[in-house]
């Protein structure tokens, strides 16, 4: 009986000692996997944050090279050719729309569109004004010698009893007044050289700039203010200074 039982002790206690065994490998085995997934884990994540790091360094640079390159690049383009082409632009409008020639006015008349008008009381004399004729176009254009101008009321309804002045006579040589761009074309009025008397309903100023090549509707009109009296008034061809216009309108008729 005691061997039996001391069998039986003896195989119960293998079998705990088995089963200890076992729990304890597994335990172990846990462990283990644990600590070796730990590393693991530790290692993909560095592995994994080292590639990202790298990615990112590595896009980054691609990235930051390739942005600042373009945007150098793209800028240093854009700059460049903007003032090249704005170079360009300004060549061509020189080349195209800049002839200041003489002969290129001859055969190109002004345009109502490309002149200003101004008219204003010549200093120093109480019965001359000064018509200026500027040129705001970026080509020369030929003017008539003189411009076409008449005298009379403003609120009246039919101009055909209007004074119209006396100009120079003997006229000749070029076909047109030249005009640069940016310069005027003067010339002077005298409504009353000899200061006598004279017609007192005259309150207006017609100018048309160029009489030979542009149509009535381009006519300016000019007030001239109360108390006006015209008599023989006198009118000399477009020059380039006042001085100029005043001689040349004293030798009109």
């Amino acid at each position: 009986m005691r061997t039996l039982r001391t069998r039986k002790n003896t195989a119960a206690l293998g079998v705990v000692t088995a089963v200890l065994t076992l729990a304890l490998t597994a335990c172990n085995g846990d462990d283990s996997g644990t600590k070796s997934a730990g590393p693991a884990s530790t290692g993909t994540s560095a592995a994994t944050s080292s590639g990202s790091e790298g990615t990112s360094k590595t896009d980054g640079a691609s990235k930051g090279t390739d942005s600042e390159g373009t945007s150098k690049t793209d800028g240093t383009v854009q700059h460049t050719g903007t003032s090249k082409k704005t170079g360009t632009s300004g060549n061509s409008a020189a080349n195209a729309g800049g002839n200041t020639s003489d002969s290129y006015a001859y055969k190109h008349p002004c345009r109502s569109s490309d002149l200003s008008v101004r008219v204003y009381p010549r200093e120093g004399s109480a019965t001359q004004h000064v018509i200026e004729v500027n040129n705001t176009g970026a080509n020369s254009c030929g003017l008539s010698y003189f411009p076409q101008v008449s005298l009379g009321a403003a609120n009246a309804s039919d101009h055909s009893g209007d004074i119209r002045p006396a100009v120079p006579g003997g006229l000749g040589g070029a076909p047109a007044y030249p005009v640069k761009p940016k310069t005027a074309a003067i010339a002077v009025i005298d409504l009353n050289p000899a200061g006598k008397g004279g017609v007192t309903w005259v309150n207006e100023m017609n100018v048309l700039p160029d009489g030979d090549h542009m149509a009535n509707a381009d006519t300016q009109n000019f007030d001239l203010g109360p108390d006006v009296k015209v008599d023989s008034p006198k009118l000399g061809l477009y020059q380039s200074t006042v001085a100029e216009a005043v001689s040349s309108m004293q030798s009109a008729g």
